[in-house]
């Protein structure tokens, strides 16, 4: 295993918390290689991290997340700080552009970091990013979004967990059948029925929502040296992730690269929510390969 080296980057009103597995700058002259999540930390990366052992690879713990502790009075997560920090994060690195593997709000956070930030990334692989506004049933995932919102704010997390469930699962556009249904139980996905009483969870709370009503800049991205790939995995076909990332993909005039697995398909089983990694890391190894 390659060791694991833990640095805080100072920034404005955040200190940055983040991870090196292997020599900067990489002794073979490759990228380094960032994978990043929105809201998932750095701990989400592990299975992926065990299958590159040959590169070095960063992972980090975005502003206000997990070990990355705000300073700056706020609660909202905007691709738009979370890509200015990730562009700090690249030059205090110090060893030239990066590729990037970046997932769901962490995908968001990249294409703003592509757009803001060309010279960057190298090749950015970014998985299933939620967009709501590349879909055509735009409106009606915003609605959906404000269901399992609704659902957090009277009961709770389990509440609004099962509600967030059955939305990403929910297969097809948003249609008048998806809004009949029942509100879903909590048990039905073993989550708890119990009202702890907080209401800042980034997921379910309206911290998060400038990620998913974010506007990507096309020609910007278009523009950009970075070569974007937009990944969709296997298992979520039809789902509102899948559909985004069909659309992003579309916006940029490319069709989504299949990879293995669903939505967390990197992701080891410590999560209760496993993909397959081995797999997954094999088909991005091949992706990156092939730029």
């Amino acid at each position: 295993m390659t060791e694991t080296q833990t640095h805080t980057l100072a920034l404005p009103g955040v200190d940055l918390v983040y991870d090196v597995r292997g020599p900067l700058p990489p002794a073979d002259g490759r990228p380094v290689l960032v994978m990043i999540g929105q809201p998932m930390t750095a701990e989400g990366f592990e299975a992926l991290a065990t299958h590159f052992t040959d590169r070095t690879v960063v992972t980090y713990d975005p502003r206000g997340l997990g070990r990355s502790v705000r300073k700056d009075a706020r609660s909202d997560h905007t691709p738009q700080h979370q890509a200015a920090d990730l562009h700090l994060l690249v030059e205090a690195l110090g060893a030239g552009p990066v590729d990037m593997f970046a997932s769901s709000g962490g995908a968001v956070t990249a294409l703003e970091l592509v757009a803001t930030h060309p010279g960057d990334v190298v090749t950015l692989v970014a998985h299933e990013p939620p967009i709501n506004a590349v879909l055509p049933d735009a409106e009606a995932a915003e609605r959906a979004r404000g269901a399992f919102h609704d659902a957090y704010q009277a009961k709770g997390t389990g509440a609004g967990m099962a509600a967030f469930i059955a939305m990403t699962s929910w297969e097809g556009e948003f249609t008048d059948a998806y809004f009949a249904q029942p509100e879903p139980d909590p048990v039905m996905f073993g989550l708890p029925t119990d009202d702890d009483g907080t209401r800042d969870d980034p997921l379910l709370s309206k911290n998060s929502w400038a990620i998913t009503d974010y506007r990507p800049d096309a020609a910007a991205l278009t523009a950009a040296p970075t070569r974007i790939v937009i990944a969709v995995g296997e298992e979520s076909a039809g789902t509102y992730t899948a559909r985004t990332a069909v659309g992003i993909a579309a916006l940029l005039g490319q069709e989504a690269t299949v990879f293995p697995s669903h939505h967390g398909g990197f992701l080891g089983g410590q999560f209760g929510y496993a993909g397959k990694p081995e797999e997954f890391a094999a088909r991005l190894r091949e992706v990156l390969a092939a730029g």
